[in-house]
């Protein structure tokens, strides 16, 4: 497993399991999957329901403590100073954990930006106590960034993004590569459709020319070229599956490389489309609600 380090010298496996839209009965047996097939890195987030599934999984691994870096997001609905100090406090018991390995804010909330600040500045307070071992954000672009950067101490580790090469963020990651901090990309391997709403009638990257054709070439499948494109780029990838089979391909992207070339031909399939909403298009009124307490 290659790992990235972060900021602050944390060392975070490249390649983690990501259990967005997986339900809490299916999650327990992918997380059991998935460290047993050699993962390392789990994400989950409060507004995924699944926390106290993952945190069980990774007890009954057996695993060491600090051999699983666990991820996990505050949701919008917590933002606020105090209010972000109790939804870590709901996430930590529902995983199990007294200190979590990285924390994020879900949204940037650019409609109630003041209340994302506050937010940040207790991920801030919760790193400081030692309680949380880094802090990030996700969905955050530039204007979003340079705002937080400019009202608080501590700079993210991570950006946790929508990344694939149809819709990859340059201007994102390129502030990101600039302040040290460490792009993540959600939704990998660019399926067909992320969100409710999103995504009809759109071509997966899985199936364009370019990528089928180097999958060919390397006798690997489409998926597995992705995540080692977004790999061989300095990038954290999260891929989500529930499928035992499919979560052991997805990790068994270390054993070859993509050429320059190769790179570039991908790099060329952007289209500018985002699979999920914009960060101005998340707001409380819209997707608020609340995270339960158990």
């Amino acid at each position: 497993m290659e790992t990235v380090t972060l900021n602050n010298a944390v060392r975070m496996p490249a390649l983690g399991l990501g259990v967005f839209q997986t339900p809490p009965d299916e999650t327990r047996a992918a997380v059991t999957a998935a460290l047993d097939l050699g993962y390392r890195h789990i994400d989950t987030a409060a507004a995924y329901g699944n926390e106290r599934e993952v945190g069980q999984a990774v007890r009954d691994s057996g695993l060491p403590r600090d051999e699983v870096f666990v991820e996990t997001k505050i949701w919008i609905s917590d933002y606020g100073y105090d209010e972000t100090l109790h939804g870590f406090d709901k996430s930590a018991a529902k995983l199990g954990l007294d200190r979590v390995d990285l924390l994020i804010l879900h949204q940037a909330l650019p409609s109630d930006f003041d209340r994302t600040l506050a937010a940040y500045r207790a991920l801030e307070a919760l790193l400081a106590d030692g309680r949380v071992r880094a802090i990030g954000v996700s969905n955050f672009m530039v204007e979003h960034l340079t705002a937080l950067l400019e009202a608080t101490s501590v700079v993210p580790a991570v950006n946790q993004l929508e990344i694939h090469p149809y819709f990859q963020q340059r201007s994102v990651l390129d502030f990101d590569d600039r302040h040290g901090i460490v792009n993540q990309a959600w939704s990998p391997i660019g399926g067909i459709t992320f969100y409710p709403g999103y995504g009809e009638n759109r071509t997966s990257v899985l199936a364009d020319p370019a990528v089928t054709a180097t999958a060919e070439a390397h006798g690997k499948s489409p998926a597995q070229v992705l995540l080692r494109w977004g790999l061989q780029q300095g990038r954290s990838v999260i891929p989500k599956s529930t499928r035992r089979k499919r979560i052991a391909e997805n990790i068994d992207v270390f054993d070859f490389a993509l050429t320059p070339d190769e790179l570039a031909a991908l790099d060329a399939l952007e289209t500018g489309r985002r699979g999920g909403p914009a960060p101005e298009d998340v707001t409380l009124a819209s997707h608020g609600r609340a995270v339960p307490e158990a």
